[in-house]
């Protein structure tokens, strides 16, 4: 997890902004685990929502410093990743509704949402079941083809926010499927907007 933060961190850094300005004072809303999806704690801080994540250290700044009111699921804590699993379905996810998801990913492409660990595709999937919108989070590196698991289709992304290093061509592919797409730069501000 200490090792993914670095990487591309000014850029997630004004992804994470951007997320956070989709948020609105009692907004009930889930954070899914990771790196990008981090980067929103710092702009939460003053937001007063329900907050659902599956990441012990989005949970922990979170309780630490803001007044929001934060929701974990049960199951095991994965060290590495900092996320909790849970091989069962019956977990405090299944009564939990919210508005938005914010959502990291391994890679996002033509065919979807993709991670690359079964585990982390199977939480996922069944964290989008709680939520209306799914906003994805993905860094300029996340266009790559790679990963093997689907956790979703594009027609299931409501918005993508990603950095101006993101390929055009790309870009436009999710536009054309009708994905907002929010690109910003590393201080933070807006570059475009447009469905």
């Amino acid at each position: 997890f200490e090792v993914s933060q670095a990487l591309k961190a000014s850029s997630k850094r004004a992804i994470g902004r951007a997320a956070a300005a989709l948020c609105e004072d009692n907004d009930s809303i889930i954070i899914n685990a990771g790196t990008t999806t981090f980067q929103m704690v710092d702009f939460l801080r003053d937001r007063k929502m329900q907050i659902l994540t599956n990441s012990f250290p989005i949970a922990q700044a979170l309780v630490a410093r803001s007044e929001n009111r934060i929701i974990m699921p049960g199951g095991e804590i994965y060290r590495e990743q900092g996320i909790i699993l849970s091989p069962f379905d019956g977990d405090a996810a299944q009564h939990y509704t919210a508005s938005k998801i914010f959502m990291g990913c391994y890679s996002i492409g033509p065919l979807g949402v993709i991670e690359g660990d079964p585990l982390i595709a199977r939480a996922e999937a069944k964290l989008l079941g709680r939520a209306d919108r799914l906003i994805v989070l993905a860094d300029s590196s996340k266009f790559e083809n790679r990963g093997s698991m689907a956790v979703c289709p594009l027609s299931r992304v409501d918005t993508l926010i990603t950095d101006d290093a993101a390929p055009e061509a790309m870009l436009d592919v999710f536009r054309q499927a009708g994905i907002n797409v929010i690109v910003v730069r590393e201080e933070g501000q807006k570059v475009s907007s447009a469905a």
